[in-house]
């Protein structure tokens, strides 16, 4: 281990004893306990490093349920982690092609070799990072059909050869603390796809050779580069959008090129299409302004990714409003979607866009907190808040994602800004 790991305290009998002693990490006791702890005689590195794990030992439970507590972990390697109900679905891709053998490379924190390895496939997982393969051998223990290496992808492979009968998987590291680290604390991330370790053009010389090979990537990676010759899924967990991965060979799905897997806690919904990126379906006609009414959907980021909007309007016989922008209605009488693939929101009204004209309305009805929704228009939403409600400090807000209203109750509006043609429109809306 490196002499400033962070790990090597913890794994030695009287690190590992202690890391499992503590309580749920409390950030307000972290303090006092980090004083109690030191006074017990513990080394101060020590308790560091165990302090540290708890505390993302807390974190990992969103990804690893109750897993993450017998875990290790490092912070950039958590960023990555595959969360257990997405591992879990790409372990049954592998031994639903009738793979029995699965080399993880660039295994992180070992999450996916972990669903592998729970359904009974031998799995060999690799990475290059000394902290990031320790971590992954205390957290695959339990599991005598994983082996642990600490090498390259590239290295593996060159050893390995071309092993028939054998599947791969890759996540190439996308991020770099040479580069610096991020607003998220995290090491800095890595957008262009040659930059990766190992690069997309390893992965794709390796799908050349005809091998089952999985990757999974950033869900921003663009359409043009995306290889020609593989299915790419784009994955949602409770409404974010967390990967693509494009499958290739016989982990590929015949006459599927882009799909969309919508998970949410009571359902796993997919939409598919064979057409290319370029081929995808275009809308057959678009309503326009005037067709802003009933009910406005707004569908899952995955299926936004994937290019399947019209697919999905047609699927639940909504019309698009404008090919450009990832909205559709259905009729005002409609039920709202019995799918976790869109969320829906009743119009109650609209008007063209303008500070001005929401600052009025904002004063003739009263309003006094607002969340506000936009697409396809330069509007950044805490200004806009500030400009219409006096007095009222925005908060921030993503660029496609809703901020949080300030109150409920009958003073709160929803409001929807999008481009619709050369118009920009304000829709006031009901969520349902």
């Amino acid at each position: 281990m490196p002499e400033t790991s962070a790990l090597a305290p913890l794994l030695t009998p009287q690190g590992w004893e202690l890391v499992n002693s503590l309580p749920p990490y409390d950030p307000d006791d972290a303090a006092r306990l980090n004083q109690e702890l030191r006074r017990a005689g513990h080394p101060p590195e020590l308790v560091a490093a165990a302090l540290t794990q708890s505390r993302l030992r807390r974190d990992a439970a969103q990804k690893f349920g109750d897993f993450a507590a017998r875990m290790l972990f490092t912070p950039d390697g958590l960023q990555q982690a595959t969360r257990l109900p997405v591992a879990a679905a790409h372990a049954r891709r592998f031994r639903d092609a009738g793979l029995t053998h699965v080399a993880d490379l660039g295994c992180g924190l070992g999450g996916d070799s972990l669903a592998l390895a729970s359904l009974g496939l031998q799995v060999i997982a690799v990475d290059a990072d000394e902290d990031t393969a320790a971590a992954a051998t205390m957290n695959l223990t339990p599991f005598p059909e994983a082996q642990v290496r600490h090498t390259t992808a590239e290295a593996f492979v060159a050893e390995l050869g071309e092993p028939q009968g054998w599947g791969l998987w890759l996540d190439p590291a996308r991020r770099d603390a040479a580069r610096g680290h991020g607003a998220d604390g995290g090491a800095r991330r890595i957008w262009d796809p040659e930059s990766f370790s190992p690069p997309l053009s390893f992965v794709t010389a390796l799908a050349a050779t005809g091998l089952p090979l999985g990757v999974k990537l950033g869900p921003g990676i663009p359409h043009d580069l995306i290889p020609a010759d593989c299915e790419a899924e784009w994955i949602s967990v409770d409404g974010q959008v967390v990967e693509v991965v494009l499958w290739f060979n016989a982990l590929a799905r015949p006459g599927v090129r882009r799909a969309a897997t919508v998970m949410s806690p009571s359902s796993v919904e997919e939409l598919t299409s064979g057409a290319d990126f370029e081929q995808h379906r275009s809308p057959d006609g678009t309503l326009g302004p005037e067709g802003l009414a009933g009910l406005l959907c707004e569908p899952d980021g995955a299926v936004i990714r994937a290019g399947l909007v019209a697919d999905l309007a047609e699927r639940l016989g909504g019309r698009m409003l404008d090919e450009h922008i990832a909205y559709f209605v259905l009729p005002a009488d409609s039920a709202p979607p019995a799918t976790a693939a869109v969320r829906c929101h009743r119009v109650l009204e609209t008007f063209p866009y303008s500070v001005k004209r929401l600052r009025s309305w904002v004063q003739e009805q009263g309003v006094t907190s607002v969340e506000i929704k936009k697409r396809g228009v330069d509007v950044v939403p805490e200004t806009l808040r500030r400009q219409i409600l006096p007095g009222k400090k925005g908060r921030k807000a993503g660029s496609m994602k809703a901020d949080s209203p300030t109150t409920d109750g009958p003073q709160h509006r929803t409001l929807v800004i999008t481009r619709l043609g050369d118009q920009r429109i304000v829709a006031v809306v009901e969520p349902l």
